[in-house]
């Protein structure tokens, strides 16, 4: 009786979650064969089930850390950008959008790192240890090359996607997807991109 009623609220999660939630939806079976379903997994025994965007909200910047950190972390950034062909300026703009330099920063829904990478994009790009800055930059700057080639060199498009992700986009004709959180981030990481290009 208890593992029909577990599938049922399993079913109806999937259903509904996705509509509501900003964030992965994680499933973990305990001992007691109890469903847990949540969007913030704390151990790494959860699975994803649904994949929707990172929870991106703007980085909080401590000035002091911020400078330390992006001259500690800038040949990182280079050779990441000479590597996957992109221009440094950019990825230093997806980089003080996403954490302000700050290799701890974790989000709401679980993006961790510089480039705040989400366990499945990791996972694609064979990063171990998101925690790892310069794992974590090869493995961001790589998802990012490949989303400028599949939106074809597309940045506005590359920038959406790498906030709300490729299918997002894809489903909303090619467009910015309408959620408010993803066109707020293009704007910030153009404005960014526009600014370090001037000193770079």
């Amino acid at each position: 009786m208890r593992k029909r009623i577990s599938f049922f609220l399993l079913c109806v999660a999937l259903f509904v979650l996705p509509f509501f939630a900003d964030a992965d939806i994680y499933k973990y079976v305990d001992q007691h064969g109890r469903v847990h379903l949540t969007d913030r997994p704390n151990h790494g025994g959860y699975k994803r089930l649904v994949k929707t965007w990172k929870g991106w909200q703007e980085a909080t910047v401590n000035y002091g850390g911020f400078n330390r950190n992006r001259k500690k972390y800038e040949p990182t950034i280079a050779s990441a950008a000479k590597a996957n062909r992109l221009p440094p300026a950019l990825l230093h703009a997806v980089i003080t959008a996403e954490s302000a330099y700050d290799p701890e920063a974790i989000s709401s829904a679980g993006a961790v790192g510089l480039m705040q990478l989400m366990p499945g994009t990791a996972e694609r790009y064979g990063v171990r240890n998101r925690r790892d800055p310069i794992a974590n930059v090869s493995g961001g700057t790589r998802y990012l090359r490949d989303l400028l080639d599949m939106f074809d060199n597309n940045l506005v498009l590359a920038i959406a996607a790498y906030n709300a992700g490729e299918n997002a986009v894809i489903r909303n004709g090619r467009r910015i997807p309408p959620y408010q959180e993803t066109q707020t981030y293009v704007r910030r990481v153009l404005k960014y991109y526009n600014e370090y290009k001037k000193s770079m």
